[in-house]
């Protein structure tokens, strides 16, 4: 108990949690924004801007989740219902499901755009946009249902202390399982994470060596060498390897902590908190330092409101 009443003290641990969540947010909405103002400009969409722009969706819904929980631990204000906690907790990890399964399915759509037309994976280039909603609400739900059983166990912390309880919040808490149900519960997340996990790596090894030899083809019929300036196919390689490197490493290293703060140490619970929603925060950040024609968009907005308050003034 002395630890938790800490936490709610540590204004540096307070601070750096949602500055996390505030610039993720800002992120996530800018990525979506930049989405909305390419369709209504009438812009053709690429494969990739659905999965893309459902993604920053899906991490928006996560961040705002995630801040709550933050808020319950850091600063409790009052005591969430037995509903309230399964409610939160559910959508928690529900939401951070649908996160590996749409950075896997974005990272498979990538690979097929990328595709050659000699390239098996060309026939589902048609199809990929129109059937990857459904894919994810599929994926998502199986992937939920394999931890869906976690929501009995969790519960509203009663105000005398228990032995019988894992910390999850200030407000909820985790009954202890069994042996065999725990740790069937992480056999059936690895092999998840696994398969999951292995796609995207899978998808992303073939993109960048598909680039690569694109590039040395590129090179060997112009006859050019190196230069200063990056191609777009180094471009696109560094950014696909930036952000699934990042996703896996974070994933990984999340995966491992979940294991560990199966005692319930809410410290390692705050820091699991930063490093499990790290990528979240990250990857529009990521994403929107790769598209060029998002300085033209938001160029023409600013000229466009700068000439507004001119004529306004004049």
């Amino acid at each position: 108990m002395n630890q938790i009443n800490k936490l709610s003290h540590n204004t540096k641990l307070r601070n750096t949690i949602y500055s996390e969540a505030g610039i993720g947010i800002l992120g996530n909405c800018f990525l979506l924004l930049f989405h909305i103002l390419r369709l209504i400009r009438g812009q053709k969409p690429r494969l990739t801007d659905l999965p893309i722009a459902v993604l920053a969706l899906i991490h928006l819904l996560m961040l705002i989740v995630m801040s709550l929980v933050a808020t319950d631990i850091l600063m409790p204000w009052r005591r969430w219902s037995d509903t309230t906690c399964k409610v939160i907790i559910s959508l928690y990890r529900f939401f951070r499901s649908l996160s590996l399964c749409a950075s896997s399915l974005l990272s498979i759509l990538q690979a097929i755009t990328l595709s050659p037309r000699t390239s098996c994976l060309a026939k589902f280039k048609c199809q990929s946009a129109h059937y990857m909603l459904g894919c994810l609400l599929f994926l998502s739900a199986l992937s939920a249902s394999i931890s869906s059983h976690l929501v009995s166990y969790v519960t509203a912390t009663p105000n005398s202390t228990s032995s019988s309880l894992i910390y999850l919040t200030e407000s909820c808490s985790l009954t202890l399982m069994s042996y065999s149900v725990r740790h069937t519960f992480y056999i059936l997340l690895t092999v998840r994470d696994v398969i999951f996990v292995g796609l995207l790596a899978l998808s992303s090894g073939y993109m960048v060596i598909f680039l690569c030899r694109h590039k040395k083809q590129s090179q060997h019929l112009h006859s050019t060498s190196l230069s200063l300036k990056s191609s777009p196919e180094q471009r696109a390689t560094r950014t696909i390897l930036y952000l699934m490197s990042f996703f896996v490493v974070m994933y990984t290293v999340d995966s491992c902590m979940a294991y560990l703060r199966i005692n319930g140490d809410p410290m390692l619970y705050c820091i699991s908190i930063l490093i499990g929603h790290s990528y979240a925060t990250a990857s529009p950040l990521l994403v929107l330092s790769a598209e060029k024609s998002i300085i033209n968009i938001f160029k023409s907005m600013y000229g466009r409101a700068v000439n507004m308050l001119l004529l306004k003034n004049g």
